[in-house]
């Protein structure tokens, strides 16, 4: 294996666990509970929103090298960088960041019901801190040393799951409400907002590595990250149309369970009361690694851009720990409908943008404004008729 095939694959395991956390966990299962013998259809339309979106971002920021305030300036100077603030925050310490963390508690105060969840708060963004300090190691702790043992956990879930579970209980709602249904909860991964930002993380190591002679590595630089793409694409769809099934074969005992319970509920049911440990370490690696990257991300861009290096990263990466663990202490539930009505509108104009950026550097397509301003009418329209 050559170093370039080992970048690629060291590259999309570092990836896939920066995307794959608690909405990725989450919404997986609920939508396969809801669809049930439909998730077929379920699960396509989870995949467009939760995968194919994202990949359509990250395919639109290695057009534009990295550079996400050019990716955001075609909306306008000052629109662009509201977006950006806005996004970071969604993704960072107001958002998927203490959602993270909200979704590990729930996972395991069973096993230790004498923690409250400020107290395991706290400790978590200790832990974060110190793994995210050096953010130089970041590709390394996620690619070579975490993920392999988040996917081994997985696995075992994914597989007994298929082994041992029931068939998928029949529901007779038409396909294309099981399609839609899906769509939306891909929504709520946050995915295509971290794929912004993640992959400029990606192109900028990659370029750190390229040395002095940069312009002639561009070409291997976009072809290792779209590599690494395709890795995380698979591996992440892999989990979630596992995860999707399973849910639907145990559908019927899982209607009342709290969302941020429902995969240790079943992986007990799959692998008994003891066995049930793995979905905890499952969850609390999934979760770190994500956490990991999400306070990263935005440490660094209130080091770099916010404060223009006047606030060392070390200092904004405890005030961006700081905030998400206050928010945290709403709890999961609490931050899903805290996220759900800025989703709603945020997300279109996201994709639509992502859309047009590509065709602006393939095609030298230029109109931004007005067709973002037409995606706002439309999606401002359907909030106020259809919800």
């Amino acid at each position: 294996m050559n170093q370039r095939t080992r970048s690629s694959i060291g590259i999309g395991l570092a990836m896939f666990s920066m995307f794959f956390g608690a909405g990725n966990i989450v919404f997986p299962l609920l939508v396969g509970i809801q669809s049930e013998s439909q998730n077929t259809f379920a699960s396509i339309g989870l995949l467009l929103s939760a995968i194919g979106v994202p990949f359509l971002g990250l395919i639109a920021m290695t057009l534009f090298e990295g550079h996400y305030k050019s990716f955001f300036a075609r909306m306008g100077e000052w629109p662009g960088f509201v977006m950006i603030v806005l996004i970071l925050a969604l993704i960072g310490p107001f958002g998927a960041l203490p959602r993270c963390i909200a979704l590990s508690y729930a996972t395991i105060k069973p096993y230790l019901p004498f923690l409250t969840l400020w107290e395991f708060s706290f400790v978590s963004c200790l832990v974060i801190f110190w793994l995210s300090w050096r953010p130089s190691a970041l590709i390394t702790i996620l690619g070579y040393i975490l993920t392999p043992f988040l996917l081994l956990t997985v696995l075992i879930i994914v597989l007994f799951g298929f082994i041992f579970s029931p068939a998928a209980p029949v529901n007779l709602q038409p396909w294309w409400q099981a399609f839609s249904e899906g769509f939306i909860q891909g929504y709520q991964t946050l995915d295509l907002l971290g794929a912004f930002f993640f992959s400029s993380t990606i192109i900028f190591s990659l370029k750190e590595n390229a040395g002095n002679d940069l312009h002639q590595e561009y070409r291997r630089i976009i072809l290792t990250t779209l590599k690494a793409s395709c890795i995380y694409v698979g591996l992440l769809a892999l989990v979630s149309l596992g995860f999707s099934w399973i849910a639907a074969f145990n559908s019927a005992s899982l209607q009342t369970i709290p969302k941020d319970e429902l995969l240790g509920v079943i992986a007990t049911q799959i692998l008994g009361p003891h066995a049930g440990f793995i979905a905890l370490i499952a969850v609390l690696l999934a979760c770190l690694t994500t956490e990991i990257a999400l306070a990263t991300t935005f440490a660094e861009f209130v080091h770099h851009e916010l404060s223009k290096r006047k606030i060392s990263f070390t200092f904004a990466l405890i005030l961006t720990l700081i905030i998400a663990f206050f928010v945290s202490l709403m709890h999961f539930e609490g931050i899903i409908h805290f996220l759900a009505p800025i989703l709603f509108f945020c997300y279109p104009m996201m994709i639509a943008l992502a859309v047009l950026n590509i065709l602006y550097k393939l095609y030298g397509f230029k109109p931004v404004k007005i067709p973002l301003l037409i995606v706002l009418t439309l999606t401002s329209l359907s909030y106020v008729f259809f919800t």
